[in-house]
């Protein structure tokens, strides 16, 4: 049975339908109504069917499997130069972590029978939407700015999605997706609003831990736009926690683009001025779930920083002279760590890991 929709501001539940609402009459953003957690204690790493990818973990998840292309599983591998572990997000199917969401969004879409899906993105969440949507045999529009690069456009149109492009701001693209979801001409896929987007991207939480024999880092830093990543990870940590699996929470840091920083302008009274453009893939100046992602960071004990553009563009350049080929958004992750440690928020003892989120396949040449 397809889980319904819950709105935990007002408690009001919707049944789930081709005809469910994007978001609840109230404003809000809803979750999946069933959040299952399963019995017993963890397994050994060597008893996961790793073969089925992060659906390995579907006690964690109130979807069905039914559109995957092996997604999940990344490597987490050491990273000297940095005192870190990175996850390498950057092999999936469509080289983002957006793969993780993308296969539970178009999973239920496919189980509630719709024929058209819409989406609005910078580029990867669009690619990875459009993808899978393909493997589903459901159409898919992408709402885009006109500035996104022509490699994730490509990698959009190749899978035969539509794509729209929109000039202005990001918000402009998002309005104008809304405008046509709201005249009833397809179902929000959005990696934004659509809870089932987030049961997928928690499992890069049961992942790390699963590496890591169930012993979970001090910290994990990622990238913090509409907290897509971030979010996941906290209900993914926070899962495996009420479950019994861990024993602890990491701190989550975020990392946002300078210009684009409301947590953390919010947070701190010295964030980095100007705007840092080249981390187009995190460019959100009013993140859906910023609440949650408040809440998340107070929880865990995190915090979040804009790191500007120099700093963006020296960290890709060592992340490529390391092996790392990853686009410019990945940067701000591993120099917020910089910052961060900098700052005394990390001790040089802490146990860090940061994803980094997309390949530098993606993003056009300089």
């Amino acid at each position: 049975m397809v889980a319904d929709l819950y709105c935990p501001a007002c408690e009001r539940t919707y049944a789930a339908g081709a005809d469910e609402p994007w978001r609840c009459s109230c404003g809000s953003p809803l979750e999946l109504a069933e959040r299952p957690l399963p019995e017993g204690p963890p397994p050994a790493f060597d008893e996961l069917d790793t073969r089925r990818g992060l659906w390995s973990f579907s006690e964690f998840l109130p979807i069905e499997p039914a559109v995957t292309l092996g997604e999940g599983f990344t490597p987490l591998v050491e990273a000297p130069g940095w005192d870190a572990q990175f996850k390498l997000e950057y092999v999936f199917p469509t080289g983002s972590f957006k793969d993780r969401g993308a296969t539970t969004v178009l999973s239920r879409a496919a189980e509630l029978g719709i024929e058209r899906v819409l989406e609005d993105s910078s580029g990867n969440a669009g690619a990875a939407i459009a993808t899978y949507a393909a493997r589903a045999g459901i159409d898919a529009e992408v709402y885009v700015p006109a500035s996104a690069t022509a490699s994730k456009l490509a990698a959009i149109e190749r899978a035969g999605g539509e794509v729209v492009r929109v000039e202005g701001s990001r918000e402009a693209v998002t309005e104008a997706c809304i405008e046509v979801v709201e005249a009833g001409e397809g179902w929000y896929a959005s990696h934004a609003w659509n809870p089932a987007f987030f049961a997928g991207t928690q499992t890069v939480a049961f992942e790390i831990a699963a590496q890591r024999d169930w012993h979970v880092p001090d910290a994990v830093v990622l990238p913090l736009g509409h907290g897509t990543l971030f979010l996941g990870a906290y209900r993914g940590f926070r899962a495996l926690l009420e479950a019994g699996w861990t024993d602890s929470l990491p701190r989550l840091l975020g990392a946002q683009a300078a210009g684009y920083a409301p947590i953390a302008e919010a947070l701190h009274d010295d964030s980095e001025r100007g705007e840092n453009d080249v981390a187009d893939g995190v460019r959100i100046r009013d993140p859906v779930r910023g609440r949650e992602i408040r809440g998340a960071i107070e929880e865990t004990n995190g915090d979040a920083i804009a790191i500007g553009e120099a700093d963006t563009e020296r960290e890709l350049d060592r992340l490529h002279r390391a092996g790392f080929y990853t686009e410019p958004t990945c940067a701000v992750a591993p120099a917020a760590l910089r910052q961060y440690r900098e700052r005394g928020v990390l001790d040089a003892a802490d146990d860090v890991v940061v994803p980094l989120t997309g390949s530098g396949l993606k993003a056009d040449p300089g």
